[in-house]
């Protein structure tokens, strides 16, 4: 059975807050994009309780609301929307192709705005809210709710320079932040080391992995599980809040071998722009940004990719006569 054929000027992978800026700017400019959305639509502000950090609302919004106004206002500029996986991707001349199992999508333009996901433990207590205590004393990301922790205990669990970052910010807030290691020694650079260990508010626990999150919904989370690796000894550690730092992964899979990425995976991008190695595609959002991992800098940067997309067609148009082939030999 043949696929549906879709073609647009402007293809947008992801609808968290770069992808949909990036398409309420392209929709702006009457390039009427199509937003594919995976299998989290929203992104990870969907799992998010209050946002206080994204300007323009001063008592703060839940991730999910401050998702639906980012959709209806680019829905209002005529965006498309389609709920689907990728499957495979041809970025070898334009159009560039986009597989799922219905459709075959050929875009003038592509912009990746696919995010990253945080690593997680696997272990019980941790999943999002109701499963678990996610989002309810749970979280990977100490700029993003670190705030909610004021006075608290907390537990930080990871050895690397993230973890390091997320443990010695948290010490803003927290009575004391406790990091809780696989190992005996971190994997952290010297510098992020030195810092952590020197900070009177942060201690360690070597040689131990956390089994499970204790706590309630009503509660939140009360305590850790943990069992140190060596003796096999497991016991109760009261703590307010884990936050989760062993990285975060891009969902850049689907592209590699054709666009630029660093050892990571984040999307390489050129100058002070969001274009890739290939030109007609750009990145914006988690998938390329490692460093900040905010909305408001996804948001920015998917304004970027807009713009920059709309001036890339501007001065590389596709004729109405290669059009006109491409929907020929997709009707093969």
């Amino acid at each position: 059975m043949a696929k549906d054929t879709i073609h647009k000027e402007v293809v947008i992978l992801g609808s968290g807050p770069a992808g949909l800026t990036a398409a309420i700017y392209a929709a702006r400019a009457n390039l009427k994009p199509l937003v594919v959305e995976g299998p989290q639509p929203g992104g990870q502000l969907m799992i998010t309780t209050d946002v206080e950090n994204y300007p323009g609302f001063s008592n703060g919004i839940m991730g999910p609301i401050l998702m639906d106004e980012f959709r209806e206002q680019a829905r209002r500029f005529d965006t498309e929307f389609l709920v689907t996986w990728v499957s495979k991707a041809d970025l070898s001349k334009r159009p560039f192709t986009l597989e799922t199992e219905d459709q075959i999508i050929k875009a003038d333009t592509l912009i990746i705005a696919s995010g990253a996901s945080a690593k997680w433990l696997g272990i019980p207590g941790e999943a999002p809210i109701p499963q678990g205590l996610g989002g309810n004393g749970v979280s990977a990301c100490a700029t993003c709710d670190g705030f909610f922790f004021r006075g608290k205990p907390l537990v930080v669990v990871g050895g690397g320079d993230t973890a390091m970052e997320e443990a010695t910010f948290l010490t803003k807030f927290a009575t004391g932040v406790t990091v809780v290691h696989r190992r005996d020694a971190l994997r952290a650079s010297k510098i992020m080391q030195d810092k952590a260990f020197k900070n009177e508010k942060i201690d360690f626990i070597w040689d131990t992995a956390v089994e499970e999150i204790l706590g309630s919904r009503e509660t939140g989370v009360t305590g850790v599980r943990l069992k140190n690796l060596k003796t096999g000894e497991e016991r109760v550690f009261p703590t307010e809040g884990v936050f989760i730092a062993i990285d975060h992964q891009p969902n850049t899979e689907l592209f590699k071998g054709q666009l630029d990425m660093d050892d990571v995976g984040y999307l390489k991008t050129r100058d002070r722009s969001t274009a890739t190695n290939i030109p007609g595609v750009f990145a914006c959002g988690d998938a390329q940004d490692g460093v900040y991992r905010q909305a408001v800098t996804a948001a920015g940067t998917g304004c970027m990719a807009a713009i920059d997309a709309e001036r890339f067609l501007g001065s590389h148009p596709i004729s109405a006569e290669d059009r006109e082939k491409d929907r020929e030999l997709a009707a093969q």
